[in-house]
């Protein structure tokens, strides 16, 4: 089974739970570090996610993996919260970061630049405006290559 359909049939498994008890799938990757394979599964709520939350989230997880098997290799499973900088993977979680500190990279140069790290300051029709310095960029979402929080020290 590939990785992206490992991901998707993990994502099958937990969803309802997670829908069901309030909580949000942020990401899940499937990972070989060494020699070593990884399940992470990262988790958020309003008011954010504790160790408790992960322990029962991993718990009814693992209980789902045991029973459909559905990964042929030896791995570890992590639950955890997506963090400070957590990804925003879809334009729903770019849309909720308006007014926040964002890092943007695209897949080729915007006006000869591939980093923005600012201010998120709108999304509106499938483009988000980052105040970056003293300059706005407008970036089209499909340029997007990855998204995230950024703390500003």
């Amino acid at each position: 089974m590939s990785t992206t359909n490992i991901k998707s049939t993990v994502e099958e498994m937990i969803q309802p739970y997670l829908n069901e008890q309030g909580f949000e799938l942020v990401d899940i990757e499937y990972v070989k570090e060494g020699s070593n394979w990884f399940l992470r599964v990262y988790v958020d709520k309003e008011g954010g996610i504790d160790i408790d939350d992960c322990v029962l989230i991993s718990e009814k997880l693992s209980a789902k993996l045991d029973e459909n098997d559905p990964i042929p290799t030896i791995y570890f499973l992590e639950v955890s919260s997506p963090g400070a900088e957590r990804p925003l993977k879809k334009p729903e979680d770019v849309a909720k970061s308006v007014g926040k500190n964002v890092f943007v990279t695209t897949y080729e140069p915007v006006n000869g630049i591939k980093e923005f790290e600012g201010k998120l300051l709108s999304f509106d029709d499938g483009e988000l405006v980052i105040e970056a310095g003293k300059k706005q960029h407008a970036i089209l979402y499909d340029k997007v290559a990855s998204a995230r929080l950024a703390i500003l020290f």
